[in-house]
This record gives C-alpha cells, structure tokens and sequence, in this order.
C-alpha cells in the first residue's frame, strides 16, 4: 500500500486504548487511509478488519490484504453494519474496535469529490459515490426543511436565510459547484470574527445529511457493542460537537452513568446491566505536539470503553 498523506488523529491514545495483543482480531471500522490498521499490526501478532464504504479506501485496502497474508481482510461497505459484514466472514467476535467519525482529509482534499467549500469541484460529497449527491438536496429540497438540515447539522445560526438565499437563486440556475454555493453562502453570512470561513457550517450540515452520517453512527456503536467481546475495546475519535454528544451519551448510558432523577423522586426502574466500562473519566484530546504537526487534530476528541460480560442492550432501547 503507498504511504498516504493522511495522518491518523490521536494515534498514540487509540492504540492505548485498543491495548493490541497477539492473538487478537481488531477492526478499523472506517479505515480510510489505514493509518490506525497499520499501527495495530505492528503492535500485535494479531488480525485486522478494515471496513469502508469509500471505493476509494477499499482500493487502498486491497493493496494491504495483498500484502499482509491473511493478518488483514479489507471490508466494502458501511461500519454501521459491521456485525452483519464481519459475520459474512465467520467472524462473530472482536477484541477491539477504531472509529474515526466524518470526513477524513484526503476527501477533503480531492476537489472532485465535492467535499471542499474551498477548492472548486462538483457538488458531491458522497462517500460512497452512489445514491443523491449534495447538488440533488441542495437544488431539491424545499425552503424549511433545507434551512432545518442547515441549522440541525450545522449549527448555523442563520440557516434561515442561507436557505432563502439557495432557494432565490436555484430558481435561476440549478446549484451544480462548490464554488457556486460557496459563494453565495458568503455573500449572505458575514465573516466570523474567529475567521472561520463562512460557508463551513453549511458544508458540513450537508455532507452529514447527505451521508446520515450521525444516523450510522448511532447504528456502528450498537453494533460494535454487538460485536466486542468481554473485555475488548471500542475507541471512538469525533471532531466535532454533533458527533461527540452522539458517543458520549451512548457510552455513559451503557455504562451506567446516564443522568439520574431527582433524588425527590420515586427510584426509576433498573434498566439492563452496563455493556461497557469507561476508560476515560473525560474525552481524550491531542496534546500541544500533535496539534503543531497536526492542525486537525485541534478539534478531535477520544472516548474509549470495555466491554463488560453483559449482554448488549436489547434493540430499540434508548441511550
């Protein structure tokens, strides 16, 4: 596999977290460059799984299981099936799972893709290069509930009028660039006076929507409780609010450390038996060192469990 311009976020910690050993079978659930799958096989005589819904990662994966003989099998499809695609491998059980949530910067990168407010290219932003694309939700979809995509996902104050502004000027001329929507999202935000670019917040509400990105997180983290057995590991890195309170409620939760009620109040009914155990009191995040090598990895957070020998939460039941 060639080397990559990618560089794993928070690599030192995950690979803390997971605790590789020999013998042991892990999964880089979004493996996108492979980064933390090398590093788990030169810490371990161990197996490794890479699963990705990206053609583009799966292309680079297939490179490594070449070259690996059998200590690694690359995976094409979403991580929140991974129990059902490992099970069609005769795997059932894992020591460890990686999650490296969102859009990785060699998509970012890659123009065509359509990811980048800031390099022109289609308006795309598919992972897996199949189904509706950004243009098709930006040109498509109606005023409210465009503005409610922009402001649930973006946390764009002014989703309002961005969706106004997209809905004017579509009727004109189909949204079908980067550039075009860049654009015109900066004529209608000022800048921030923190001198984020103006149309980031709205990227990145349409890349999640376009992708259900939080949806297949919600379905990865059950899986992967699924998936691990007693004792293995899940370490999840996110990078932005959305997708941190998505994992930090649902590990405190399966751990036990939900919000209680009022000590006024009559004592709820015990709900199941923790699944996990929390590694960290708190999110792990990069180190000053890191972060001067790394600018991405300023906003990345780490949280990380065990699983405990109780079963996984029946389906269905909330977090």
């Amino acid at each position: 596999m060639p080397s990559s311009p990618h560089i794993p976020v928070l690599l030192a910690e995950v690979l803390e977290a997971l605790a590789p050993r020999d013998g042991g079978f892990y999964v880089d659930a979004t493996f996108g460059a492979g980064g933390y799958t090398m590093a788990v096989l030169a810490a371990a005589d161990c197996k490794v799984a890479g699963i990705d819904r990206d053609p583009g990662a799966v292309a680079r994966g297939r490179g490594l299981e070449a070259a690996e003989g059998g200590r690694f099998i690359m995976i094409e499809g979403r991580f929140g099936d991974m129990d059902a695609a490992l099970s069609a491998h005769g795997v059932n059980q894992v020591d460890g799972i990686a999650l490296d949530i969102g859009v990785s910067s060699m998509q970012i990168d890659e123009a065509e893709r359509g990811f980048s407010f800031a390099k022109d290219g289609p308006l795309d932003m598919r992972m897996e290069q199949a189904g509706p694309s950004a243009a098709d939700m930006v040109n498509g979809t109606e005023e409210a509930a465009l503005a409610d995509i922009i402001y649930r996902y973006g946390e764009e104050r002014l989703s309002r009028r961005i969706a106004k502004a997209i809905v004017m000027a579509r009727k004109d001329k189909p949204f079908e660039r980067t550039s075009e929507l860049a654009a015109l999202v900066r004529r209608v935000v000022p800048k921030h006076a923190d001198g984020i670019d103006p149309a980031t917040r709205t990227f990145q509400a349409l890349r999640i929507a376009v992708n259900d990105e939080l949806g297949e997180l919600e379905r990865g983290l059950v899986a992967a409780e699924r998936l691990l057995a007693p004792g293995g590991r899940l370490a999840v890195v996110t990078f932005h609010s959305l997708e941190d309170r998505v994992v930090k409620t649902f590990l405190k939760s399966r751990a036990g450390e939900a919000a209680q009620p009022s000590r006024h109040l009559p004592a709820a009914h015990q709900g199941p038996a923790p699944s996990f155990t929390l590694l960290h009191r708190r999110a792990v995040k990069a180190g000053a060192d890191e972060t001067r090598r790394n600018p991405r990895s300023r906003s990345a957070k780490l949280r990380a469990a065990s699983r405990t020998e109780a079963p996984a939460w029946p389906a269905g039941r909330p977090s």
